[in-house]
């Protein structure tokens, strides 16, 4: 079955709405798997992943890297949707880690609400920002580049470090990183340089799920250690 993403007699306007309204519903599409994989991965023991992080690590992008490459490739026709909803089912059982740990805080089950709801805040003001100004802010894109490298670089480094002031500040710059993603990437839409709602969806996922984790983890560190 092909989707095609740009319909003959559309103008370039109305165009670039479809794809954004497609983008959005399939985004709300990916969050039941993410949601199915995260329960599942709450109930999972990820011992493997706490004695080599860098290998799980490493194992685990290159899991992705090949699903994502699934994914263009098959960005116009229903694999692609499958393979995309596979990748978040993946990415939600991924979180199961960090769930974990957020709930053995007394307050658990709020962090992970307030760090929802925090990504939900900046997906929505971004979002509208990008949508209402109709600015073309691909100028971010090499800044962007540039702050994830030296971002993954760093996080790498911190597996054998460990410092906890570090890993803060990791968490931090990743959120700000992100949201200049997300900014980015809805902007692409919203100016035309994005046509492909699957390849929209699958780089806006990835700004939300990442935004998400690094807030959970501040909310967690600046929590306090008040466990059960």
């Amino acid at each position: 079955m092909e989707l095609n993403t740009v319909n003959a007699g559309l103008t370039p306007v109305s165009t670039q709405q479809k794809v954004l309204r497609s983008t959005y519903m399939m985004l709300g599409l990916t969050m039941i798997p993410t949601v199915i994989g995260a329960f599942m991965g709450i109930q999972m023991h990820f011992g493997f992943l706490a004695q080599h992080p860098l290998i799980g690590s490493l194992l685990m992008l290159a899991v992705m890297f090949g699903l994502f490459a699934g994914i263009s490739a098959n960005r116009n026709n229903s694999i692609g949707i499958l393979l995309l909803l596979l990748v978040t089912f993946l990415l939600g059982l991924m979180l199961g880690p960090i769930l974990q740990v957020a709930l053995h805080f007394s307050n658990g089950g709020q962090l992970i609400a307030m760090a929802a709801g925090g990504t939900g805040a900046i997906f929505l003001t971004l979002a509208t920002v990008a949508t209402v100004t109709k600015k073309d802010f691909s100028f971010l894109g090499q800044f962007l580049m540039v702050g994830l490298v030296m971002l993954i670089l760093a996080s790498i480094a911190n597996l054998f470090f460990h410092v906890a002031a570090a890993s803060l500040a990791i968490s931090a710059i990743a959120i700000l990183i992100f949201s200049g993603y997300l900014l980015f990437d809805v902007s692409r839409i919203v100016v035309g340089g994005e046509t492909n709602y699957v390849m929209a969806t699958l780089a806006i996922y990835l700004d939300i799920y990442n935004i998400f984790v690094n807030l959970l983890s501040l909310l967690m560190a600046f929590s306090g250690n008040d466990r059960r």
